[in-house]
């Protein structure tokens, strides 16, 4: 269930201020991880979408997740390193003063050792496209409230034997049409600010009658901002992340051990140089229960450089 990231301001930063234009939402770690309750492409593996700069932007990430998994399901101990890496082109585009469009298109490259031997998956992810939408916006520009409505492409190759695993979304994607809602709020003084997300993400059956179960994500993140002169802004961050997901299902039957949660906390920074901007995002586990106990989550990373449009 759930994402989080961000971008660049291209006009002039304002000293004494964090400098978060109108329009700030950013969903990027809404769609652009793309992997679910044990990090891959079979659903949305958060890493956050708020962010503090260019509300207009195009660029590429990388977000790495790691995961511990029982072998298999005779042994007790977690012996099983699962990797998830997500290279993504994002971009996000207005198309009135309030209306944007946000899209990103990922490619997976999946791993996990097991004791016949590495095995690999890689290609192309599940497409998500948005709409997002200022639902409120105070005329001191300190409180911001921000809709979203979207829906994911099933353009990731879904296999069929990938699911008797431990971990089922071991994919590159669902294999179905999944939709997507999401609601940020920002509020900005001087050189701090919050945004809190949350998202959720209705996963539909595919054509093998497999259905990844729902799922939701929530996060507060602070900033503040260190540095700032006329072209450049550098500003710490943290805060908590959660996700929560339903059990999976199979013709139309719930099936055991498929649902969980996890809560990480997480530090930061984003860096803006003129159009240019560069950030980057770790993640470690407060709680993790995962698959019945099946999976733990382990670690999170994310890197990305966007360019003003």
């Amino acid at each position: 269930m759930g994402l989080f990231l961000c971008q660049i301001a291209y006009a002039e930063p304002i000293r004494d201020s964090l400098y978060i234009p109108e329009n700030s939402f950013n969903p990027s770690k809404f769609f652009d991880d793309d992997c679910d309750a044990c990090g891959c492409a079979a659903g949305n593996g958060s890493s956050g979408f708020e962010s503090l700069l260019n509300p207009q932007f195009i660029g590429i990430k990388y977000f790495a997740q790691h995961y511990k998994a029982k072998e298999n399901l005779f042994v007790n101990d977690l012996t099983q390193d699962q990797y998830f890496n997500t290279i993504q082109l994002w971009g996000k585009v207005p198309i009135t003063k309030k209306l944007s469009v946000y899209g990103s298109l990922p490619f997976q490259f999946h791993e996990k050792k097991t004791m016949q031997g590495d095995i690999r998956i890689n290609g192309i992810g599940d497409l998500n496209v948005m709409g997002i939408y200022q639902l409120i916006n105070s005329k001191d520009a300190s409180h911001q409230l921000n809709g979203g409505l979207g829906i994911k492409v099933p353009l990731g190759r879904f296999d069929e034997k990938g699911i008797t695993g431990v971990n089922p979304s071991f994919q590159l994607g669902t294999g179905s049409w999944d939709y997507q809602m999401v609601v940020n709020y920002k509020y900005q003084k001087n050189k701090v600010a919050v945004i809190v997300n949350t998202d959720y993400t209705v996963k539909g059956e595919n054509k093998k009658y497999y259905q990844f179960g729902n799922q939701w994500n929530y996060a507060a993140t602070g900033f503040y901002q260190l540095y700032a002169d006329k072209k450049m802004i550098f500003s710490g961050k943290a805060g908590l992340q959660g996700e929560v997901y339903d059990r999976n299902k199979q013709f139309d039957e719930a099936l055991p051990d498929t649902a969980g949660s996890a809560l990480y906390g997480k530090l930061g920074f984003e860096l803006s140089y003129s159009k240019w901007s560069l950030g980057s995002e770790l993640m470690l586990p407060a709680y993790s229960n995962l698959a019945g106990g099946n999976i733990e989550a382990k670690s999170r990373f994310s890197v990305f450089i966007n360019f003003g449009i």
